[in-house]
């Protein structure tokens, strides 16, 4: 049986690789099931800096909710299922590494909602995206009316998700929605180039880091301040500030091993 999510390691980084391109990689309950236990591996493996989530096939990063599943769902069933894409995404968002949406395809709803909750999001060149949701009578419901906003704006996040509309990737960059753009073949390997040089600096820093900026972004600038203060405190007593400083008197790559 196929695998629908695959998890490859590359020295200290994970790619995460949504493996349904027949269903433009939509979100099946078994695909979230396979997710989740991947994302569990991941946050278990202490020599994991960084990680990236792309797409198989050449079409879609991911389409979102599976639809032709949910045409046999209860109301109910509807709702668990979509709490369980929301779940799912923000489990994504707490692991403790930078994570990066390699968007190799289309990203539509609960697809753009999972890029969403990445840290970081390079697209292809000729991708498009968007939180299509109210075109079916809906709204997004894993979290991309709380994290768009947040991301681009107010008025930009109510323009393109009112108007159900897909974007481009220039247009996305523009925004601010999307971090980098480049040539479809090339998404993958500039992902994995920026996860290397991330990869490359102290871990417990990334985590401290990433943990100040989404904390103190969601309060008032005296709190995060507080917040930044206790996340430097937690860098240092580390052996890798000492190792960070050792390497520069030397001149020399640092060797970081997230203690």
């Amino acid at each position: 049986m196929k695998e629908m999510i695959k998890l490859d390691i590359h020295k200290h980084i994970a790619i995460i690789t949504l493996n349904r391109p027949e269903a433009a990689n939509a979100m099946s309950k078994g695909l979230l099931d396979s997710l989740n236990e991947k994302i569990s591996e991941i946050k278990e493996n202490p020599d994991i800096y960084c990680a990236i989530i792309t797409g198989a096939g050449e079409k879609a990063f991911c389409a979102g909710a599976d639809l032709k599943e949910r045409k046999g769902m209860s109301e109910k069933q509807v709702i668990e299922t979509v709490q369980y894409i929301g779940e799912t995404v923000t489990a994504v968002e707490k692991l403790r590494m930078p994570v990066i949406a390699a968007i190799n395809g289309g990203a539509f709803g609960g697809g753009l909602e999972l890029a969403l909750a990445c840290d970081l999001r390079v697209i292809a060149k000729n991708a498009k995206l968007g939180l299509t949701e109210t075109s079916l009578a809906i709204i997004p419901g894993a979290g991309g009316t709380q994290r768009l906003p947040r991301l681009i704006g107010v008025g930009q996040a109510k323009r393109l998700i009112y108007t159900a509309k897909a974007i481009t990737a220039t247009e996305a960059l523009s925004l601010g929605l999307v971090e980098q753009v480049e040539e479809k073949d090339d998404v993958l390997c500039e992902a994995l180039s920026l996860a290397e040089v991330i990869a490359s600096n102290g871990p417990i820093a990334l985590q401290q880091a990433k943990t100040a900026i989404n904390k103190g972004i969601q309060t008032d600038i005296t709190t995060g301040l507080a917040i930044e203060h206790l996340a430097y405190r937690e860098t240092i007593p580390t052996i890798d500030r000492k190792e960070g400083l050792q390497a520069f008197s030397e001149k020399r790559k640092p060797n970081y091993k997230g203690q």
